[in-house]
């Protein structure tokens, strides 16, 4: 099944798969790619692009939330390939380049392979090469001035907790949440705001903080790693996702 598009705003675009979104920031000079799926997400990624008139050399740049295979997967590709820079959160680099692997273990799902939807979800995230532990050696930090020269200009928003160094982005009034808050997922038990299943969080309390951090942004519409686009007052998902805490005061900036 091919990604579905969604225009969210005349440059913002979300596409979105059962597994995993992404989503591309088109301009007249090349688009961004904010997260790349799975490494075989690629012909999807491809796919994408080319809707929106773009080949593979028009990518600017791919700007990660956060360095798992999900996310980062065909990303490996367009830098080998086509040399396409990869950025992503200072604190994230190092993760990027698997210097360090900051993931769920195995033996951490294996205790739910009897459960059929996380039978379902392994088979098909190993199907798209969840499995692989390769990183973008040249990964870099991003900066102001680096984001000031990409389509789209993000504006980075620090989400630690379900990754060290997890980033948000807000580009043309549109928050890209990655997994600092998603809508829906394989395995969640709801649709809606929410947080992925805490076994999947590198540090659960860091996640809620980061959700203060969210809900103190003017925005409207929201794009998650996984899940349904949302259109909405950020605060409301942020509620809806479990943040009262936060919203009362309870969470802190990152």
């Amino acid at each position: 099944m091919p990604p579905v598009l969604t225009a969210v705003t005349d440059s913002v675009h979300m596409a979105q798969t059962p597994l995993v979104n992404w989503t591309l920031v088109a301009a007249d000079t090349g688009v961004l790619l904010i997260d790349a799926g799975f490494p075989g997400s690629r012909d999807d990624v491809l796919a994408s692009l080319h809707r929106l008139g773009f080949g593979p050399g028009d990518v600017r740049a791919i700007l990660l939330t956060h360095a798992h295979i999900d996310h980062l997967g065909s990303a490996i590709w367009f830098a080998r390939a086509h040399g396409t820079p990869v950025y992503c959160h200072a604190r994230e680099v190092a993760h990027a380049r698997r210097e360090y692997l900051e993931q769920v273990s195995p033996a951490a799902l294996a205790v739910h392979a009897w459960q059929p939807r996380w039978l379902k979800w392994s088979l098909e995230v190993a199907g798209k090469g969840g499995l692989m532990r390769d990183g973008i050696p040249g990964t870099t930090g991003l900066t102001d001035d680096v984001a000031a020269a990409l389509p789209g200009r993000p504006v980075a928003v620090a989400t630690p907790g379900h990754t060290s160094g997890h980033c948000s982005y807000v580009v043309d009034g549109v928050l890209v949440t990655g997994d600092a808050m998603i809508t829906g997922h394989p395995l969640a038990r709801r649709r809606g705001p929410q947080l992925l299943p805490a076994m999947f969080n590198h540090d659960e309390d860091a996640c809620r903080a980061s959700l203060g951090t969210l809900a103190g942004l003017q925005t409207d519409v929201l794009i998650p790693g996984h899940g349904d686009l949302w259109i909405g007052p950020v605060r409301e998902a942020v509620r809806q996702a479990g943040g009262e805490m936060a919203l009362r005061g309870g969470g802190s900036s990152a």
